[in-house]
């Protein structure tokens, strides 16, 4: 048991000091005690023992002079690193332990200058036994092992304490080399997955501590944290020494000089002082700045690291812990809670890193997407997978397969019969052929009509939830609208092309009556029926013109009837109407005899929307309609409409266009979302129209238009809008090269149902780029390489992606690499013959495959495979010593046996040719005959 050194007992501090002073009595008696107390061994490393220990060598010193030159079984250690005890006498005087005895991870040093290494037998230079403390498990064999290459005798392994024992008869450096501990780390990864065990430090009081404990050195609280981390205290404390300058130790020295803490340094005695190029990494360590305290996870919701005031001599525990973290603290600054997690790249190094898996797969710590949630451990690792197929379930979150058809299949299918254009470029001597979508207006209103057929019978699938419902409702309102917008009238409907806009606004009137009617009964139902001014307001708002009048008439209101019959008619009703509310006004007429839903009536038939609103909140369909309906001249264009509106938008007297899963409000709990950060895919559509012709291209105002934000809740949802895109950019409504985020979208969706033959036929429909000129190309071939196990199990995907001109040599190099990979040698190197990776091809071929057929007799395969590299030899290296020695062998073989000059004697016994003597004619050359003879030993042999 070591004796440590109490700082509170006053003899002892006498007799340290009175060692360090080093002072030298000249008279008598008192000038050897001097003596004695000079030649005591010194030890200055905080972290360091010995024993007996300083006070026990001074005190039987003094009872015993020249005790110091035979102490028995003399012993040098370190805390949580191990000891060395040395056999029999040792004479310890004048002893510079720091610079001597030197322990690390998993290794001692003694005497690592061997300048001043005395000769065996002498000094520490002598027979020991050394016990290392690892800090990973090992097994006995590889203990042994290590300890015999070095010359040592094994003695023990106690696997509970990890205490490996061994003795030494002379000294240098024992212990595990790095490529052991690597060993050692590698046997023990599969231990660490399922059980980490962390050092960690108990509560600052120290009453839970277990009595029966021995305490340890507080000083050594320095080193709890990088224990912790995994990381070598000792190597950390290096690194210090080498980023600080000299200037910097010697201010530390000098204030642990005001500590009361100075050291002093003796040279060896009778020795030369060692030259060193790099500062001393042996000095006084510091008292603890932090105090470590993760606590116990299971009673404490937070650990923290704190900045400690007094040094605290706590043990070290070892506990199962799934990581820490540090506390929650309201910053004085902002008043906010913020997250102080520690990084799990520290805690774990480079065994971990946010990314990207397979399939999806999102690793990371913590939460994802909802800050809200309370701070997670960062040394817990999550493995997430994000769901892009959220449109083919139905409402009890099942993936139905006639969805994925109608989703997926049925629009692309459609989409490549639609003509196209093929732009031909060459990517590595390799033709591909990009596509591009182009139709005319005139067939626009065909196209839209094919893909609500298709969304149609989508709506058909039972099982649907209601919010699916409602946004598959909206898709056929976009396409609707497009067609509205966009096709061509001219060739329908017979008439003057100045009557064409209106036409064309009465269609988008239709639209949007349509679009809004169920918002309109939805809110009559939650009505009474006692209150039939306010159904017929909201009557109007959904320009239900005919029902209005019929209610107002039953109740009995037949001249409010009559008006109403007129709403959004000649604007000289509306004048008339508006002077007759200001007449009232003028001659301060009391309206408290007429109701305020009637004058709300009026107000909005008179073409007053805000007045006839007030405070009541409507959605931005309706708002645009009561615009165009009441308001605006009744032979205004859409153009007119739409920037009036939007002039109302930024001023701020008009409903923001949300999305509509934002205005009919059925994700609201689970997005976050301010006005004016998203609007709905029509109302970016109506910005387009009225854009059109005035060369105005916004590439902002396109990024967010084809995000999937404007037309779905659901992110990584691209399905239907890259269709609406392509549809829109084919027409020529505008024309962008920067809208690749929208197809990779898609692409990943497909990727990700294993459509694999659709994603590249996407990617093919990408635009092309100056400044990426091989985009397409890059991404086919990663998709082909990535997910060669889906589409190489579907021979329809295969052929689907070799008609769409996709180099066949791609597939078969993806092929070959799979194969490769998976270790079918004979696949791969078919395919790396098919790609014309000649020098792969017969490295495989010599390595892996030659041999196998030619034991099993296949001669003819292995000619067939030689053959068809032959013409490629001079693009292989050392052909002539491999596939060329084959090809020699069976020429040779076969001109023998037509050669009648020639006389074989051969034999087979047991299926094995036996060749006894061969008689060469003098035309076959020496090469040949000496390639004869290699392979036919080597058939001998086998």
């Amino acid at each position: 048991m070591a004796v440590y050194l109490d700082s509170s007992d006053s003899y002892d501090n006498h007799l340290v000091s009175q060692f360090k002073k080093r002072k030298v009595i000249s008279d008598g008696d008192n000038g050897s005690l001097a003596c004695s107390f000079m030649c005591l061994p010194t030890l200055q490393a905080s972290d360091y023992f010995m024993e007996p220990s300083l006070s026990e060598l001074i005190t039987r010193e003094l009872m015993d002079p020249g005790y110091c030159a035979r102490v028995q079984n003399f012993t040098v250690g370190r805390y949580g690193y191990g000891n060395v005890r040395f056999f029999g006498e040792t004479d310890v005087r004048w002893l510079d332990l720091d610079h001597i005895v030197k322990f690390r991870r998993h290794e001692i040093v003694v005497y690592e200058d061997e300048t001043v290494k005395p000769s065996v037998g002498k000094g520490l230079n002598k027979a020991a036994e050394v016990t290392l403390i690892l800090q990973k498990d090992s097994s006995t064999e590889k203990l042994k092992l290590s300890a015999e290459k070095q010359g040592a005798e094994f003695i023990s392994f106690d696997l509970s304490r990890k205490e490996w024992k061994f003795s030494v008869q002379h000294f240098s450096r024992f212990g595990l080399s790095d490529d052991e501990e690597d060993d050692v780390m590698m046997d023990d990864a599969d231990v660490d997955v399922r059980e980490r065990e962390q050092v960690t430090m108990n509560d600052d009081d120290g009453s839970d501590l277990d009595e029966g404990s021995p305490l340890t050195d507080s000083r050594l609280l320095s080193h709890s944290l990088p224990s912790h981390l995994g990381l070598d205290p000792v190597r950390m404390k290096e690194m210090r020494m080498m980023m600080f300058s000299p200037e910097e130790e010697d201010d530390d020295a000098e204030l642990d000089n005001l500590n009361g803490t100075c050291s002093h340094h003796r040279p060896l005695h009778g020795s030369k002082s060692v030259q060193r190029s790099s500062p001393l990494t042996i000095r006084k360590t510091p008292l603890a700045l932090l105090e470590y305290n993760p606590g116990s996870f299971a009673s404490s919701d937070n650990g923290s690291i704190l900045l400690s005031q007094q040094n605290k001599g706590v043990p070290l525990t070892i506990t199962k812990v799934q990581g820490f973290k540090l506390e929650i603290k309201e910053t004085p600054v902002t008043k906010s809670y913020s997250k102080n997690i520690v990084d799990a790249g520290l805690l774990m190094g480079r065994s971990f890193g946010i990314a990207w898996g397979p399939n999806n797969l999102l690793i990371h710590c913590g939460s994802v997407g909802d800050s809200n949630k309370s701070p997670h451990l960062s040394s817990t690792i999550s493995l997430e997978k994000v769901g892009t197929d959220n449109v083919v379930r139905d409402e009890n979150n099942k993936i139905r397969e006639e969805l994925i058809g109608l989703c997926f299949d049925s629009p692309l299918s459609y989409h490549k019969e639609i003509n196209f254009e093929t732009n031909e470029f060459i990517v590595d001597s390799y033709k591909l052929k990009a596509r591009k979508l182009v139709f005319n207006r005139l067939d626009l209103s065909h196209v839209c009509r094919q893909y609500i057929g298709i969304i149609e019978k989508q709506l058909e699938v039972p099982g649907l939830s209601s919010s699916a419902r409602v946004m598959l409702m909206h898709q056929v309102f976009v396409w609707e609208l497009i067609n509205v917008l966009f096709s061509s009238k001219e060739s329908s409907i017979e008439a003057d092309v100045a009557a064409l806009p209106l036409i064309r606004r009465a269609e988008f009137s239709v639209l949007l009556q349509e679009s809004v009617c169920h918002r309109v009964q939805d809110e009559i139902s939650s009505l009474n029926d006692s209150k039939d001014l306010q159904q017929l307001f909201l009557l109007l708002t959904g320009r239900q013109i005919d029902a209005a009048v019929e209610l107002s008439a039953s109740r009995g209101d037949v001249r409010l009837a009559c008006l109403l019959t007129q709403a959004g008619g000649s604007t000289v009703n509306r004048i008339d109407i508006d002077r007759q509310l200001d007449l009232w006004k003028t001659n301060s007429l009391d309206f408290g005899f007429i109701e305020k839903d009637r004058i709300r009536l009026f107000e909005l038939l008179a073409g007053n929307i805000h007045g006839a609103l007030g405070e009541m909140d409507i959605d931005w369909k309706r708002f645009l309609g009561l615009l165009m309906w009441y308001h605006l001249q009744p032979a205004s264009d859409l153009t007119s409409i739409f920037q009036t509106y939007q002039h109302l938008l930024e001023d701020g007297r008009a409903p923001y266009p949300v999305p509509v899963y934002i205005d009919e409000k059925l994700v609201m709990d689970n997005i976050s979302w301010s006005p004016g950060n998203r609007f709905d895919l029509a109302y970016y559509l109506m910005i387009l129209h009225s854009n059109e012709g005035r060369d105005v291209t916004n590439i902002h105002m396109l990024k967010t238009m084809f995000s999937a934000f404007a037309s779905t809740h659901d992110p990584l949802d691209h399905h239907m809008i890259w269709h609406q895109r392509a549809v829109l950019e084919a027409v020529g409504t505008f024309s962008c090269d920067d809208l690749h985020v929208l197809d990779m979208g898609f692409v990943s969706q497909l990727l990700n149902l294993g459509h694999c033959h659709w994603a590249i036929y996407v990617v093919l429909h990408m635009s092309h780029r100056d400044d990426y000129p091989y985009l397409q190309a890059s991404v086919i071939r990663e998709i082909l390489f990535q997910y060669c196990e889906t589409w190489s199990a579907q021979e329809n995907q295969r052929q689907f992606i070799v008609d769409l001109g996709v180099p066949s040599a791609w597939l078969h190099e993806a092929l070959a690499v799979y194969h490769a990979y998976i270790g079918n040698s004979f696949k791969a190197l078919e395919h790396y013959l098919g790609c014309g990776f000649w020098q792969k091809a017969h490295s495989t071929f010599i390595t892996s495959v030659a041999h196998s057929l030619f034991m099993s007799g296949k001669q003819s395969e292995i000619l067939r495979l030689a053959t068809s590299m032959e013409d490629h030899k001079s693009e292989i290296e050392n052909w002539d010593l491999g596939a060329g020695i084959f090809i020699t062998f069976y020429s040779l073989k076969s001109s023998l046996k037509e050669d009648d000059s020639m006389t074989e004697l051969v034999c087979y016994s047991h299926g094995r040719l036996l060749i006894q003597k061969t008689f060469f004619p003098d035309h076959i050359p020496a090469v040949s005959k000496c390639n004869f003879r290699t392979i036919s030993l080597s058939n001998n042999f086998i």
